[in-house]
């Protein structure tokens, strides 16, 4: 397939390394001159290009950007072709991304991209940390192999985006409709606790569309004041913690 990347950061990058690898055609772009992409992101034959090349005739589009950056990028998403899946990564973190009404009233955040692009959308990648993204991918079938949630209301493009996953070294878990992609959103069970397909459902199901928005900026205080105290955290004993808190 032809899968156009916006966003060459952490998750963008490697997500461009690891679907060429699998023999996609991969093309790359951040906010600048191609010049600027990190050569890593290309290291497997993915091409960097400008991000108004990045739509064109592109099969898949993954949007891998800031969440408050999502209207900045809706005209440029909007013309990728009509039957091409749209991805969003992406989280929403008011500490980070201003605040946003819609979403502090409840809406959730993938429908609130949604009615930005205009264009049906699909949840994938969001609910894993960079370290692990990069470090935890593994074969199908191997043990403790990490899964991952996707949700859309397409089913076609659904199943496109988990076959995309699972290429990336991750079991895909199909979390159902957009409406229900609340419950891998910062502040869930499921989300950045590196779980297994037979311990994500539970997961899951065990969400709290009520408290979440707490949680996550409880979490976010908590990882912020044992920093302070502590430094740079040992990255598993980051995910041990988070598991704790849900």
């Amino acid at each position: 397939m032809k899968i156009g990347i916006l966003g060459a950061g952490n998750i963008g990058s490697t997500l461009a390394e690891r679907l060429s690898t699998a023999g996609h055609k991969v093309s790359i772009a951040n906010s600048r001159d191609p010049k600027t992409v990190d050569p890593a992101a290309l290291s497997t034959g993915a091409t960097a290009v400008w991000a108004a090349d990045v739509p064109a005739g592109a099969d898949v589009v993954i949007v891998s950007i800031g969440f408050g950056q999502i209207p900045a990028v809706a005209t440029l998403v909007s013309q990728a072709p009509a039957g091409a899946t749209i991805i969003d990564t992406s989280n929403y973190f008011p500490h980070r991304d201003g605040r946003i009404e819609a979403i502090e009233n409840g809406q959730v955040e993938s429908l609130w991209v949604q009615e930005h692009f205009q264009r049906p959308v699909v949840k994938a990648w969001n609910a894993i940390t960079t370290r692990s993204f990069d470090d935890k991918a593994s074969r199908p079938g191997s043990p403790g192999r990490i899964a991952l949630p996707v949700a859309a209301d397409d089913d076609t493009q659904r199943a496109t985006a988990m076959a995309l996953v699972d290429e990336t070294g991750f079991d895909a878990f199909d979390a159902g409709v957009l409406a229900d992609s609340w419950r891998q959103q910062p502040g869930t069970p499921a989300y950045t606790t590196d779980l297994t397909i037979d311990q994500l459902p539970a997961a899951l199901a065990k969400a709290d569309a009520r408290r979440s928005p707490r949680r996550r900026d409880l979490m976010m205080e908590i990882i912020a004041d044992r920093i302070e105290a502590e430094g740079e955290l040992d990255h598993d004993r980051l995910i041990t913690m988070v598991r704790a808190l849900f």
